[in-house]
């Protein structure tokens, strides 16, 4: 497989397969392909629907395989930011945002990631759950906004605003504290907790949520009477 990223802030992936070569993605997703591509939709079996459907996602996903000759298929950001390749080999897992995953190749599993201090989850703006990437493939991500990648040594933390972690590689560690002080927790702007991510690992840090968005521009939207 063969691929290009193009566009700025609204980006899409355009690939290109071999004969039987097949793409995963979530349901929706595809914004064009050429005539030879079969689609198949799948569900994966009752308990990975469970698990798409406990973290927001579509509940089917759909299997894209170019047929009789070389195929090409694209797919779209659906919010202004960035569209990022990775390889996923075993033992190299990620976990993203549940909105993160666009497309993989054949040999992807996205599964559900429950976060151990049920704490993180109820308060934390990443959500009690999220998605896992593992298997063996390259995987595309969507992410708000620009995006910063951080390397964290062990026992190295990095603070993070409730919302902006994209990503993180399996063996980082993550929870959520409050802020300090009752003046800074109201009269701050920042909220009551912040994301902390400790090292070893890797983290992706997005430059512009969709609900930090959201916020700044609800007072404009004019309400109906």
């Amino acid at each position: 497989m063969k691929f290009s990223i193009e566009g700025d802030s609204l980006p899409v992936v355009i690939c290109q397969l071999d004969n039987g070569e097949t793409m995963i993605t979530e349901s929706g997703a595809m914004s064009w392909m050429s005539a030879n591509m079969n689609m198949e939709t799948t569900s994966g079996g009752i308990g990975k629907m469970f698990g798409r459907a406990l973290s927001g996602e579509s509940l089917f996903l759909n299997r894209y395989t170019a047929m009789n000759g070389e195929g090409l298929i694209a797919f779209s950001s659906s919010f202004p930011g960035s569209i990022k390749p990775y390889q996923i080999a075993p033992g190299q897992a990620l976990i993203v945002q549940k909105t993160a995953f666009l497309a993989g190749t054949e040999g992807i599993e996205l599964s559900t990631y429950m976060q151990r201090k049920l704490s993180t989850g109820l308060v934390g703006g990443e959500g009690f759950i999220m998605q896992k990437i593992t298997g063996n493939g390259v995987v595309f991500l969507e992410f708000d906004g620009y995006v910063k990648e951080y390397d964290l040594q062990p026992g190295q933390e990095m603070i993070i605003d409730t919302g902006y972690l994209a990503a993180m590689t399996e063996s980082c560690s993550m929870e959520i504290r409050t802020v300090k002080g009752i003046k800074n927790k109201l009269l701050g702007g920042e909220g009551f907790f912040n994301t902390v991510v400790r090292g070893p690992g890797r983290i992706w840090i997005q430059s512009m949520p969709v609900y930090q968005v959201a916020s700044v521009i609800s007072p404009y939207i004019p309400t109906g009477k």
